[in-house]
């Protein structure tokens, strides 16, 4: 199976494309993502990505919501790191923005729970590429072994 370079990331012995669109809101869906907020929102996002190896590949700041597409490493679980991403995004924008405690109380910014989808490739391509990895390792290995019995139906 061949992709394309741009698409895949390295760690030492995995190559990885894991993309997720993520969307979350302010606690009460109040209107708060706009203007000045809306700028540092963003700056604090992109800064707590790069912290932990998240590159965003996209990103919208709406009225009342974010949309977010980002690349995270598989040594990430997408919960940790929405929690990571909310709890430090709230005491940074609390930090800068002090008028916004009176609103929000408790230093919540976020309301609970997100939206998550993983965007990758799709189930006929995946379905092809686990059909042919054993062709594709018996010619990088130059051997012809092959089982006669597949391990996993029995036949």
């Amino acid at each position: 199976m061949r992709f394309k370079n741009d698409d895949i990331s390295s760690l030492s012995h995995t190559k990885w494309d894991c993309q997720y669109h993520i969307v979350f809101t302010p606690k009460y869906r109040r209107k708060a993502i706009y203007h000045k907020l809306r700028r540092d929102i963003g700056r604090y996002l992109r800064r707590l990505c790069d912290y932990k190896g998240v590159e965003i590949v996209e990103a919208n700041a709406c009225a009342d919501h974010i949309h977010m597409l980002v690349k995270i490493p598989p040594k990430i679980s997408i919960s940790s790191f929405m929690g990571y991403l909310k709890g430090k995004s709230s005491l940074m924008i609390f930090e800068e923005h002090a008028n916004l405690k009176y609103n929000y109380g408790q230093r919540t910014f976020w309301a609970e729970g997100y939206f998550v989808s993983t965007v990758g490739l799709n189930k006929t391509t995946i379905k092809k590429y686990i059909q042919n990895q054993e062709l594709e390792d018996q010619i990088k290995d130059k051997r012809s072994l092959k089982e006669y019995k597949d391990p996993f139906t029995g036949k």
